[in-house]
Parts: structure tokens; C-alpha cells; sequence
């Protein structure tokens, strides 16, 4: 069992993905209000070694020598992965092992105007930064920035870092009705999409309750009307949860567990995490599917949400 790596995941953007994780739970420079890993425990922007990288660096030559190549070696995980000081020596070691597997960083984009962090992110073969909001006041409704995180360098370092970055990008905006679906905040978002470099937009939406339990997912009607109004090129909605379970990392062992765990009594994600031994951002997806599927539901209760068999 790793500490640090998680899967293979069933990716519904990047195939069989193994995730690596560079931050404790959770360490992170936003809050949003969406996050279906839970609450930020440490609200930062200081980059430092989290996970040490001898740590990181030695699970990994262990997978590589007892298990098949991903399709991806993807930065991911509890929280921000920019935040960890040594992420592009870690990236410098998966290429110089396994240079014919590409790899990506999945990012809220935050700390891009960071020309250290620019330095690190440019072995990566995959960018998947995040763009929620063009106006400051959504921005810190929706996404709760750490203090001292600035709105405008963050914009602007997605703007500049986009056109320095080699590799390709894939822009994910996650659209939450009553935050950031006004009139004004989609044209703001459109007009800033024509000031960045990206391979391809791909508008979200919740799948699974986030951190405040009254969130409504947009249906896929008005994603639909956003992305014809937009009318871009290369502006994708993310497929719904069940197509998750064509991927071949889909491993149907994880979903009886965790079948068979709430069967016993309701749990809430942390229970799994424990009892399971698997990452949040790693439950959550096959969650999706379970939810999408009807076998279980979601129950708010004092400590928190609890999932339980659908009766």
C-alpha cells in the first residue's frame, strides 16, 4: 500500500491515471466551495517540501518495478501540488524513468505567476489549470483564496504562463448556479478564454455534494446554453459519471468495498478513507458512479455527510 501514489484512478479525462500526491490533507491556496475532498485544513500560499522527495521518489521505483505503465502519471491529489516546493524535481525523475509516459499536473492554477513554479510545471507534458471565475468578488465567494493570494496575479500568471508552456492545456471552469452563472460573469470568463493559450475548455459541474451541503449541480441543459453562447473553439463538457466505468482502471474490487463497508453502517468519506486505505480523490470516483447509479445516497447528518445504501 503507498502513501503517496493512488491508483490507477478511472479518469473520465486521462485513461488509466496513477496520482501522485505531494501534499497532506488538505493543504491548499483556495477553500472553494465545491471541493468534494472536503474542507481546507491548511489555507496557504507558501511552497515548501510537504512530502519529502526521497519519500515520493521511492514508491515510485517500487511501481515501476512491480506494476504496468498508466496511461498518465498525474499530479494530484489532497491539495495543491504547486504548493510542494521539489514538484518539478519530482517530475524531472518520473520523465528521466519513464519518458515515453506522459505526465500532467492537475492545478488550481493559483500559483502560476510564480516564475519558479513556471520553471517546474515545463517537463510536464499536460497542464489542467482551473478557471472558476473572471471577477475578483466571485472569485473569493466561489473559490475562498487564501490571504494575500492576489486575484490579478493569479489571472495574469494563467494568461502569461499559458503562452510560455510547451505542452498541451486543458482548461476545466466548474460551474456552480448561483455563483458564477450570471450574465456578466460568463461574458467576464469568455472575454478572458480569448487571452489564453489552451488546447481545450472543458466546462464541470458538481457531481457529488462539495463543502456546503445546499450546492446545485447545473443540469446539462445550461451548461449546454453556455457553451453556445461562448460559441469557441474546442469547449468540451465533461462526460456525466457513469461513462467512468468503460475505463479499464475501473476496478469494480473498490466499488464492492465500498458497497460492502456502508452496507454495515452509514460512513462519511473520511470513514472510507480509513477503513479503505484509499485517497479521497480516489472514493469520490467511483461515489460518482454509486450516486449517478442509484445504489446509494448521500445523508446530511451532524458530523457530516454520510453515504448509505439506497433502500
Amino acid at each position: 500500500m503507498y502513501k503517496y501514489l493512488f491508483g490507477p484512478v478511472p479518469s473520465r479525462r486521462l485513461g488509466i491515471s496513477l496520482g501522485i500526491d505531494m501534499v497532506p490533507k488538505k493543504v491548499c491556496s483556495l477553500n472553494c466551495v465545491y471541493c468534494e475532498v472536503g474542507v481546507t485544513t491548511k489555507h496557504t500560499t507558501e511552497r515548501m517540501e510537504y512530502v519529502r522527495y526521497d519519500k515520493v521518489t521511492s514508491e515510485l521505483d517500487h511501481y515501476f518495478a512491480n506494476s504496468p505503465d498508466p496511461d498518465y502519471f498525474t499530479f494530484s491529489g489532497s491539495g495543491e501540488p504547486t504548493l510542494n516546493s521539489r514538484i518539478g524535481d519530482v517530475i524531472r525523475f518520473v520523465k528521466s524513468r519513464k519518458p515515453h509516459i506522459p505526465v500532467a499536473v492537475l492545478t488550481n492554477g493559483t500559483l502560476l505567476y510564480d516564475e519558479e513554479v513556471q520553471r517546474e510545471l515545463m517537463d510536464a507534458d499536460l497542464l489542467l489549470p482551473s478557471l472558476d471565475a473572471a471577477t475578483k468578488g466571485v472569485f473569493e465567494k466561489l473559490n475562498l483564496p487564501a490571504p494575500g493570494l492576489d486575484f490579478e496575479k493569479y489571472i495574469g500568471g494563467l494568461k502569461s504562463f499559458s503562452k510560455k508552456f510547451r505542452g498541451k492545456i486543458w482548461l476545466e471552469i466548474f460551474i456552480l448556479p448561483g455563483y458564477n452563472d450570471t450574465a456578466d460573469e460568463l461574458q467576464k470568463l469568455k472575454e478572458t478564454l480569448l487571452d489564453i493559450r489552451y488546447d481545450s475548455v472543458q466546462i464541470n459541474t458538481l457531481d457529488r455534494p462539495g463543502n456546503i451541503i445546499d450546492l446545485r449541480a447545473a443540469t446539462h441543459a445550461e451548461l449546454k446554453r453556455i457553451t453556445d453562447a461562448w460559441n469557441l473553439k474546442n469547449v468540451e463538457i465533461i462526460a456525466a459519471a457513469p461513462a467512468r466505468k468503460k475505463i479499464p482502471s475501473y476496478r469494480k474490487d473498490a466499488e464492492s468495498a465500498i458497497l460492502e463497508t456502508i452496507a454495515r453502517r452509514p460512513c462519511t468519506l473520511d470513514d472510507l478513507e480509513k477503513m479503505l486505505g484509499l485517497q479521497a480523490v480516489e472514493i469520490n470516483k467511483y461515489l460518482d458512479v454509486l450516486e449517478a447509479e442509484e445504489k446509494i445516497v448521500s445523508v446530511a447528518q451532524e458530523r457530516g455527510l454520510f453515504y448509505q445504501l439506497k433502500r
